[in-house]
């Protein structure tokens, strides 16, 4: 990994959020909306990169788990004294564990965890977490609904004028239900999982198939929103350095409205349904420390009718969507996404 050294300059951002919102487009279609040279796009794509400063990831969508093919799980775990660090490399090891955080307050870690049914939720948490080194108790919070996920978070450096033209230039989105997932289909996400913009060449070659049919299962994957690629971009470089992590209770028949209230909030990259002692959770990436206090007091402001009865601040983002992390939030690497992986234990 090469160093990458100051902060993201103009173009480099602009970049960045051309990506984030159109992750797979090709280098002649981002250069247009940029007003730049594809060569020079590319190129500046590559540094980036190779820097760990910025990625495209892609992960199952929350249409998945609302059709009955997955489950999504957010795991506290404790650790022994001195252990967090080994049990956060053993976790972020694991294809099904999307996410780990190392954070304040009354609990270590936090992960998140995909499977593809709840009987693997609780086979992997009793029989492989419960008997991991290091752990000494772990508490599971099923996710109901997830509102906005990160693949919607923008850097927000593009003029209106760039993106519509990225927008419009973008394919028709089909109307394509969800269907059953086939082996090739797991296969294709878990290399989208590592690199969102690899080619379908090279992903034919990887996968065993066809470069025409590896192309119409990956067009079906996201027409229908069952794989989601996003544009990451280390955190110290986002001018939101910090990552609050809310939980919150609603009246249940309001918890929608709520919910809905709270993604408009620009800090926001999570907000979802939990079912567990407290009924949300939020995610959001702020400007600092205090600014975590001022974001708790606009969004009492904005959403009255949510009341936040914990928070925490991650410490160290060891894994994103199947990322993996320094302690910088620099990527290092990456696991293969594989949701059926939890069902093997």
């Amino acid at each position: 990994m090469q160093e990458f050294g100051g902060a993201l300059d103009d173009l480099d951002q602009a970049l960045v959020h051309a990506l984030q919102i159109a992750p797979r487009a090709g280098w002649a279609r981002i250069g247009a909306a940029l007003g730049v040279d594809p060569v020079t796009v590319a190129r500046r794509w590559g540094r980036l990169t190779e820097a760990g400063a910025a990625w495209v990831s892609c992960h199952p969508g929350p249409v998945l788990a609302e059709t009955g093919q997955g489950c999504l799980a957010f795991v506290e775990v404790d650790c022994a004294n001195g252990r967090v660090p080994e049990v956060a490399r053993a976790l972020a090891a694991e294809p099904h564990v999307i996410a780990v955080e190392h954070v304040s307050g009354e609990r270590d870690l936090l992960i998140t965890l995909i499977a593809p049914r709840l009987a693997a939720v609780t086979r992997w948490v009793t029989h492989r977490l419960g008997a991991l080194p290091g752990v000494v108790t772990a508490r599971t919070h099923l996710a109901s609904t997830v509102y906005t996920e990160g693949s919607r978070w923008r850097l927000r450096a593009l003029d209106a004028a760039q993106i519509a033209r990225l927008t419009e230039s973008a394919p028709p989105r089909g109307d394509t239900s969800v269907f059953e997932l086939t082996d090739l289909d797991h296969a294709l996400f878990a290399e989208l999982s590592v690199d969102g913009r690899i080619g379908h060449r090279a992903l034919a070659e990887r996968c065993g198939a066809g470069p025409d049919t590896v192309r119409r299962r990956v067009n079906r994957l996201l027409a229908s929103g069952m794989a989601q690629p996003r544009c990451e971009v280390a955190r110290p470089l986002s001018e939101w350095p910090v990552s609050l992590v809310l939980w919150g209770r609603s009246a249940p028949d309001g918890l929608r409205a709520v919910a809905q209230q709270v993604t408009g909030a620009r800090e926001v990259r999570l907000c979802a349904g939990v079912i567990g002692r407290h009924n949300l959770k939020v995610i959001a990436w702020v400007r600092s420390l205090d600014d975590a206090q001022r974001f708790e007091v606009r969004l009492a402001e904005r959403v009255p009718a949510l009341t936040v009865v914990d928070r925490a601040v991650a410490l160290w983002p060891v894994k994103l969507n199947g990322h993996l992390l320094d302690e910088n939030g620099y990527r290092t690497g990456a696991v293969p996404i594989d949701a059926r992986d939890a069902g093997r234990v």
